[in-house]
């Protein structure tokens, strides 16, 4: 065991390298939103969507698009809006009067990453459209079906959707992002740090410095992080107490939850927690890591009731509630 420990080790220094790189990069143009950038790494070194939810202004769009610059691989960025189309993201099929026959127009959505800027800004048509793509890591168009590059992720932003002109996005599309962030506002030391660099001229120029070959050897490296038994216990304890709080000495949970966490919720958190250990540069899971992930794997899986609403009790709070409960291994 402490052999195959030295050796997860070793391999984690080995090929954590680029992090503190890539942060640096990143550092260039964002400032501040340490938690964002963290959770943007987690989605892509365990190959996971992630969310990003928060008023306009707040550097979503920036921070994937600058992301995006620090590696070496193919960005489209889609500009969601109440008119577009399935076609719109995933191609078409064009009929050639030449040959008389069907062409495939492949869309955007072919690329390694997909910046879904505003998604919920677009019907819920546009958003099933995603769902093969999301989920399976392919795309029909007619009858052919079409692998999509590896890597391939989607990172979306939206605003809150209070605001007008929105779409709550359909569960199933939701379920497929890892991880849901809420974005919040930098500090006043932060914010006078972005002004000043935003009134200087030209932003700094974000230099390719990640190979997709190099997270493609990461996630292995990833996928081979020890969890403990005891902590898988605890991550299925803290999901299904999401589904049966009475079970779990937390009766008053019951009539405020409609709808716990899937059994996607377990495998994500699991994985999430296994990424946020590599970045840690450690070779094994820990309660500490599950706990730092557990609020963005479940947040907007957690689905209350009309009651919990009434209440002004969210989904947040309801999981905050049972990270605090469940016993730590």
């Amino acid at each position: 065991m402490e052999q195959d420990m030295q050796a997860i080790h070793e391999k984690i220094q080995k090929e954590s390298i680029f992090v503190d790189s890539l942060f640096s990069e990143i550092s260039k143009v964002i400032i501040g939103q340490t938690y964002m950038i963290e959770r943007l790494m987690i989605g892509l070194l365990s190959n996971g969507h992630v969310l990003l939810e928060g008023v306009p202004g707040l550097a979503k769009t920036m921070a994937v698009k600058t992301l995006s610059s620090a590696i070496q691989t193919k960005f489209q960025r889609i500009q969601f809006t109440p008119d577009l189309l399935p076609a719109d993201l995933l191609g078409t099929q064009i009929y050639e009067r030449k040959d008389g026959k069907f062409t495939v127009k492949k869309g955007p959505i072919f690329a390694n990453l997909i910046l879904a800027d505003e998604i919920n800004r677009s019907p819920a048509k546009v958003q099933s459209a995603l769902l093969e793509a999301m989920m399976e890591r392919q795309v029909t168009i007619g009858e052919t079906t079409f692998p999509l590059d590896d890597p391939f992720l989607v990172l979306a932003t939206q605003n809150p959707i209070e605001q007008e002109g929105t779409y709550p996005l359909p569960e199933a599309q939701v379920d497929r992002f890892m991880l849901k962030l809420n974005i919040g506002y930098p500090s006043k030391e932060e914010e006078l740090e972005i002004m000043r660099m935003n009134t200087k001229g030209a932003l700094p120029v974000v230099q390719p410095v990640l190979k997709p070959e190099t997270i493609k050897k990461a996630r292995a490296v990833v996928s081979e992080i020890y969890i403990d038994e005891k902590i898988e216990r605890y991550i299925v304890d803290i999901v299904f107490a999401t589904r049966n709080p009475e079970d779990y000495n937390l009766p008053d949970l019951k009539p405020l939850i409609a709808y716990g966490g899937s059994p996607r919720a377990s495998i994500y958190l699991a994985q999430a927690s296994k990424a946020h250990a590599f970045l840690r540069r450690r070779g094994y899971v820990t309660p500490e890591d599950v706990r730092a992930i557990g609020m963005d794997v479940l947040r907007h899986r957690v689905i209350v009731t009309y009651e919990a609403e009434a209440e002004e009790i969210s989904a947040e709070d309801v999981v905050r509630k049972v990270l605090n409960n469940i016993e730590v291994p």
